[in-house]
């Protein structure tokens, strides 16, 4: 099973932002570690550097990892996936959307995946692909990463990362069940929307392109439910958008404030 996504367009304001491509994948030897994230994000506040961070997580052990080599691997691998870090403005993205909207977080989580693990993109076109109530099938969705990957990664190295991107997919409740992953309608709340939004901009596109990026293929909804979430965004003041008469006209610019970024 296959489907041609969008592609992602690799440009300068994209990896300024903080995406990642050309790059190893943390799919290799973690998930998307959605837990981890929430619960060091509960305990480190908005204003924090980089540095607290990795305090958090190293010294405090925050995420109640059993040796320190553990929580060494767990801040690197979470800094390759999220940033950490106050000057890459994906992150800060990340961290301003957290706070308002509690329900897309297991989005919001995945989109910051997506964009800086490449090995995490790769799966996406089979996973999306997955008629809802499917189930996926282990040997195909690997055929699809080796795709991707081609001899880059030897077979067990393949195999670890079809198992912990399998579960991430499920972290971010695109996919149910622990050893029958099935696959899920995932819905359209106004924070991932926004995040969705604001990195197809950053691609370059504009208007009614914007809503057919790769990034908003991560929503099973109906178009009047990414509107209504659309005119949620714009409620809370992240985007601006006017759509009417056949016209779109969204500008998500503002879901990153530059004035949002705190030097260290």
């Amino acid at each position: 099973m296959s489907l041609l996504l969008p592609a992602v367009i690799e440009t300068e304001r994209l990896c300024k932002a903080g995406a990642r491509f050309n790059v190893g994948g943390t799919h290799t030897s973690r998930t998307l570690m959605s837990a981890e994230l929430a619960e060091l994000l509960q305990s480190v506040p908005i204003q924090a550097t980089t540095q607290e961070y990795e305090h958090a997580i190293v010294s405090e052990n925050v995420l109640g990892k059993s040796t320190i080599s553990n929580r060494k691997k767990t801040h690197k691998r979470m800094g390759e996936l999220f940033g950490l870090d106050p000057n890459i403005p994906i992150f800060v993205v990340l961290r301003r959307l957290w706070e308002i909207d509690t329900a897309g977080r297991p989005r919001i989580a995945m989109l910051c995946g997506l964009a800086r693990d490449p090995i995490l993109r790769a799966t996406a076109a089979h996973v999306l692909a997955m008629p809802i109530g499917s189930e996926l099938v282990r040997t195909e969705y690997s055929a699809s990463i080796r795709e991707f990957v081609e001899t880059r990664l030897n077979d067990g190295v393949l195999d670890q990362v079809a198992r912990n991107s399998g579960a991430s997919w499920t972290q971010s409740e695109h996919l149910e069940g622990r050893t029958r992953k099935i696959r899920r309608a995932v819905p359209a709340s106004f924070g991932p929307v926004a995040f969705a939004l604001w990195l197809g901009y950053l691609e370059g596109r504009v208007a009614d392109s914007l809503l057919k990026s790769f990034w908003m293929r991560l929503f099973d909804a109906s178009d009047s439910s990414i509107i209504e979430a659309i005119f949620r965004a714009k409620q809370f003041g992240l985007i601006h958008a006017s759509i009417g008469g056949g016209i779109v006209q969204i500008d998500p610019s503002s879901v990153f404030k530059p004035t949002d970024q705190r030097s260290q």
